[in-house]
């Protein structure tokens, strides 16, 4: 490292310098990285094939891909999706190619933002992949189930990144405040608890956002009379542009009790009371339409389902439009759950249904269900197409064990006071 990297570095933004390069720095994803987990085997193994890695921003998805190529001692390249093509992953193959004939090093691909590549660019680089020419690792906030060919899919072993905890972020904002070569050590800081667990519990889990907030703080607080940089409540909120909670954690979490008791007890009164205090309070109020949903079904379900289609368009509505105007539809929403008949048919359902997956599961399908006909199906009789019969037409769906099983049972609330009567009557 020469005079001018050193100056780049120090011009560096605090999470770009904070990244860490060790495993020993690196926290959080301890499903993934954690001791004795199949990824940290094979990096210490040094036999890890193709993968990709998604979740979040700010978990740590490239930096994981720089410590993989640094611990095994070969080289790194970094592509993002949206600015290349064909043309650049053909280079970094040839690249590589000949890296490896002439120093024996295996050359690390990340493609960050994957999930844009076509079919077409996806499909430039299998064959390098096949080879060992590369070993790839994509990098995306997109399920790559659903975003990504499956030819791409099926050649990499597949890691899920979670956000990481309030814990684990605090740890790197200490060790961001105290690091005198690549951190804020050098300053003489003052963070004060409760700004510290603000600027944590704001970032939803992204640690990248939280060093940002973190830097902006300190950068823009003029020292004491002491010389201290002073980092309060009120300086965090404004570098991270969120507020701190005007209740203490055990208020707060009575309250969204007493909102989703209020929702589940049909009193929209209560519920509107208990959402706006909450916002007034300082809380996301997509924390208040995500509860809105699940009672939506949980305690509204079949007997009105037009409940969690308004409830989600709340949702919505509050990432596309933002407060306060959001609070119109979400208002709404909250409303109409109160109002709806109520049945908690869906959630019971759903808990007998998951206790016979459990501990009664049965996989033989009946043969008429199955896929391929075979001697079976013809000996114990054929699917019966309910269309031919007027759309229903009784015949047996449950394997054997399970036969008689009645997981949904419809209330005699709203529209499923209907379905009982068609459920009897069949």
């Amino acid at each position: 490292m020469d005079l001018f990297d050193n100056l780049n570095n120090k011009n560096q933004p605090l999470a770009m310098r904070m990244r860490p390069t060790n495993l020993k720095q690196f926290f959080g994803q301890e499903h993934i990285v954690g001791e004795n987990t199949l990824l940290t085997r094979a990096i210490k193994a040094k036999c890890l094939g193709n993968c990709i890695f998604y979740g979040p921003p700010g978990t740590g998805k490239t930096t994981l891909a720089n410590i993989i190529a640094n611990m095994s001692n070969s080289i790194f390249v970094k592509l993002n999706a949206i600015y290349s093509g064909v043309a650049d992953a053909k280079k970094v193959i040839e690249d590589a190619k000949n890296n490896f004939k002439l120093y024996g090093k295996k050359t690390y691909l990340l493609l960050d933002e994957c999930h844009r590549w076509s079919k077409t660019q996806s499909d430039s680089i299998l064959e390098a992949m096949e080879e060992g020419s590369i070993v790839f690792i994509g990098a995306t906030t997109e399920n790559p189930y659903f975003s990504m060919t499956r030819a791409i899919v099926s050649r990499c072993t597949i890691f899920e990144f979670k956000p990481l905890t309030l814990k684990n972020i605090i740890n790197i904002l200490n060790q961001a405040i105290i690091d005198k070569e690549r951190g804020l050590g050098k300053l003489n800081i003052k963070v004060h608890d409760d700004a510290l667990n603000h600027i944590a519990s704001q970032s939803c889990g992204d640690v990248r956002m939280a060093l940002n907030a973190l830097e902006l703080a300190v950068l823009s607080t003029p020292t004491d009379s002491n010389g201290i940089i002073n980092i309060d409540l009120q300086i965090a909120e404004n570098s991270i542009q969120k507020k701190a909670l005007s209740t203490d954690e055990n208020l707060f979490y009575d309250i969204l009790s007493a909102f989703c008791k209020s929702l589940r007890g049909s009193d929209a009164d209560a519920a509107l009371y208990y959402s706006n205090r909450l916002i007034d309070a300082g809380c996301d109020p997509l924390i208040i339409a995500r509860r809105l949903v699940v009672h939506a079904s949980e305690d509204v379900g079949m007997a009105d389902s037009m409940a969690v289609m308004i409830a989600y368009n709340a949702l919505q509505i509050i990432k596309d439009i933002g407060m306060p105007e959001a609070n119109i539809p979400l208002s709404h929403a909250i409303i109409y759950v109160c109002e709806a008949p109520k049945s908690n048919s869906v959630i019971l359902a759903l808990e007998s249904v998951q206790k016979d997956v459990k501990y009664n599961k049965d996989d033989n399908i009946p043969a008429h269900l199955k896929n391929n006909k075979n001697l079976e199906s013809e000996k114990q009789g054929t699917y019966l197409y309910p269309h031919d019969f007027g759309g229903y037409v009784k015949q047996q769906y449950l394997p054997d064990s399970l036969k008689d099983r009645i997981y949904y049972n419809p209330t005699k609330n709203g529209y499923e006071k209907d379905l009982k009567r068609k459920k009897f009557l069949s």
